[in-house]
């Protein structure tokens, strides 16, 4: 990945000062509810330029489900405390143990090695057991079992703190994080506390699905972290945007290539895409057409773009081209002129993560 700052294309645009504002905005409205705030880094790559601004506005926790991000926040001098998202590969334990504070976890197995992991670093380190309300993807699905597992860390394990539990909601089964499913979590943190016999530091109540709660006051009082990611990157919750925050911190700039009038239905016998996919054109007759030099190598799914100016359609792409219908655009868009784009969070994921993307960092 190249950091530059001569003009070349596609650019990932980062706005420091929009991004600051989303995160202290964000941060006040949690503050002001008792909830404490992971912000979740991995949708930008973890990019130290951003994530110091991270570091500055009093987050709880700097959060990445990838080792290899822990390692590069740490090795950047990055002073809040780390946290580990992903349930931890035994093969990562030992990145996992020496850069980051606290991991979440939910395998008896991965917490046994990461309490040796710890005993030969000489540390004692944190961790989150995640409960599975649904969702489907990483958790104990029987409270009983977590609560097994809480007391063996309790007594068992000297290297491990158990910090609270916690819960995702939202990124696989897509379950709404509803009052009712956090009242299951705060209900299975008072029996783990009843257990153990002591108070939990944390009830961490999802991620940036759970924020409506906060939106409209109704958030049970025993969740008292989220971990906050897509609200504070893109200003949107599930898409929608957030209207006290931007949605234009990350934004992609790319290069016209071509600019033709051409038909909006191929011509030929249709069959598979480059993807293996066949696609469903609608015909539009002919149209001014521009061409960009990017593709779904670097940003996804091209119809997550959304193009700052409104009279542009995303009509397509391939791996490493773009087709627009700039008709109706409020500008020529001659081949060497640059198209802006708002930015879906899976569209940052792959763009952040792309070498071919050039990232201009601006503002404060």
């Amino acid at each position: 990945m190249n950091e530059t700052t001569q003009q070349r294309y596609p650019q990932l645009r980062v706005d420091l000062t929009k991004l600051r504002e989303n995160i202290t905005r964000t941060v006040d409205r949690c503050r002001a509810q008792g909830i404490a705030v992971a912000a979740i880094v991995k949708g930008f790559h973890g990019l130290p330029h951003a994530a110091h601004v991270y570091d500055q506005c009093g987050c709880d926790f700097l959060g990445t489900s990838r080792s290899e991000q822990l390692r590069e926040l740490y090795q950047a001098d990055i002073q809040t405390p780390l946290l580990m998202i992903r349930v931890p590969m035994l093969s990562a334990l030992e990145d996992v143990v020496r850069y980051a504070q606290c991991s979440l976890q939910s395998d008896l197995t991965v917490l046994r090695g990461a309490n040796e992991e710890a005993g030969r670093q000489n540390k004692r380190h944190q961790v989150i057991l995640m409960a599975d309300l649904g969702d489907l993807r990483e958790g104990f699905w029987d409270k009983d079992e977590l609560i097994r597992a809480a007391l063996d860390i309790e007594r068992h394990m000297p290297h491990l703190e158990l910090l609270g539990v916690g819960t995702n909601l939202g990124c696989y089964g897509a379950i709404a994080a509803t009052r009712e499913k956090l009242d299951e979590l705060a209900d299975l943190a008072d029996r783990v506390e009843q257990t153990i016999g002591r108070k939990l530091k944390y009830v961490s109540g999802g991620a940036s699905s759970s924020f409506p709660r906060i939106l409209e006051d109704n958030m049970p009082p025993r969740i008292n972290m989220l971990r906050l990611g897509e609200i504070i990157i893109n200003g949107r919750i599930g898409g929608e945007p957030v209207d006290f925050l931007h949605q234009d911190v990350f934004t992609l700039r790319a290069e016209v290539i071509e600019r033709r009038v051409k038909p909006t239905h191929p011509v030929g016998q249709i069959t598979v895409d480059a993807f293996g996919k066949t696609p469903v054109y609608i015909d539009k007759g002919f149209r001014e057409k521009a061409l960009l030099g990017v593709g779904k190598v670097d940003y996804g799914d091209p119809f997550d773009l959304i193009p700052t100016d409104p009279g542009i359609e995303v009509m397509g792409a391939s791996s490493d081209h773009t087709i627009l219908d700039v008709q109706d655009g409020a500008a020529p868009y001659a081949v060497g002129d640059t198209v802006d784009f708002l930015l879906r969070y899976g569209n940052l994921v792959y763009m952040s993560s792309s070498d071919n993307m050039q990232i201009q960092f601006f503002g404060a």
